[in-house]
């Protein structure tokens, strides 16, 4: 039940209970204790709206496979620290192997990925190697 419950707030978190109670075949109230006990357990953490990035004026998503030289950790948290700040990305990875981080960015346009680029990421003392992929079509996105 609870995985049903999940399946439905997955794909439209803005049901009312009534509803979604009526898609899982339960009565509003022991489907809300339900849905509240998800939430306390952690299992679900948030609602969101999702935004188109072409209204936000972020059209442009690049993908940055990123390996630095550093290994002292003040270095790697600062390193982390710093690119986790900046409004461009919308995700940030440390991945086991190589590239030692995914980025993933988005801007309005290639001159903005370009000044992005030069004037903020290629300037950290971290940075060993920067790799851009641009991509070509979504196939698919989970929110």
């Amino acid at each position: 039940m609870d995985r049903e419950i999940l399946f439905h707030l997955r794909h439209d978190g803005r049901l009312t209970n009534v509803e979604l109670a009526k898609r899982v075949g339960l009565t509003p109230p022991p489907c809300l204790r339900r849905v509240k006990r998800l939430e306390e357990a952690g299992v679900i953490t948030g609602y969101r709206a999702t935004v188109d990035p072409e209204a936000m004026g972020r059209g442009l998503e690049v993908l940055i496979d990123v390996e630095i030289y550093a290994n002292d950790r003040r270095t790697v948290e600062e390193f982390e620290t710093t690119v986790a700040s900046f409004d461009e990305v919308i995700e940030f990875r440390r991945m086991y192997g190589r590239p030692d981080y995914f980025i993933r960015v988005a801007v309005a346009d290639h001159a903005a990925y370009e000044a992005f680029l030069t004037r903020r990421l290629s300037g950290l003392p971290a940075i060993l190697r920067l790799q851009s992929h641009l991509t070509m079509k979504k196939i698919k996105s989970e929110a």
